[in-house]
């Protein structure tokens, strides 16, 4: 096991945890199982506690989308931005075989206590794949709604492909909503 010396160092293991447990049913003890650090050491990287670990976990995701989706989405070119966007999604999710953690987030009690970056990370990467149809020639009410379809869509591949354990749901609604879209356009 690698030394844990930073709290960048612990968050991706507690979103494992989240992300298998979800967040009520995450326990300290599991974090320290999983990370294998100390109670005390926890609360020296997360003083907060596990309110401050969840919000440093959907930070760490944002961050992460925010690079290799949004950004991309609203500054590169469409034909290079939403093809890197459909193998970063299926990358990130490993083709179906994790679970969403905003998503999960936003479906149990945790969802009042981390509305705002829940929404964030749903309204931001709609308003990126919109913006990037419109660039590419898509009249604007047709890009809102196929980017709020597509975002829907690959969240519920992805609870259908848990639910069915099935992970190869995922890649064939990724391909279904790729398709799609090329249909639509040049892109």
């Amino acid at each position: 096991m690698r030394t844990l010396n930073e709290r960048a160092d612990v968050i991706p293991l507690i979103a494992e945890v989240f992300r298998e447990f979800g967040f009520e049913g995450t326990s300290l003890s599991r974090i320290t199982e999983t990370t294998g650090l100390g109670k005390g050491s926890l609360y020296h990287f997360f003083p907060g506690g596990k309110d401050e670990m969840g919000r440093a976990v959907l930070a760490h995701v944002d961050a992460w989308f925010e690079r290799e989706i949004y950004a991309p989405l609203r500054n590169d070119p469409p034909e290079q931005s939403i093809p890197r966007m459909w193998r970063g999604v299926d990358d990130y999710f490993r083709s179906g075989r994790r679970v969403c953690l905003v998503g999960a987030f936003a479906l149990d009690e945790t969802r009042d206590r981390f509305a705002a970056a829940i929404a964030s990370y749903f309204t931001r990467w709609i308003e990126a794949l919109r913006e990037a149809l419109v660039r590419g020639g898509w009249p604007a009410a047709r890009a809102a709604d196929s980017a709020e379809e597509v975002v829907l869509g690959i969240q519920g591949a992805l609870v259908l492909a848990r639910a069915t354990g099935d992970a190869a749901v995922f890649g064939r609604a990724l391909t279904r909503f790729q398709a799609r879209l090329q249909r639509s356009s040049a892109i």
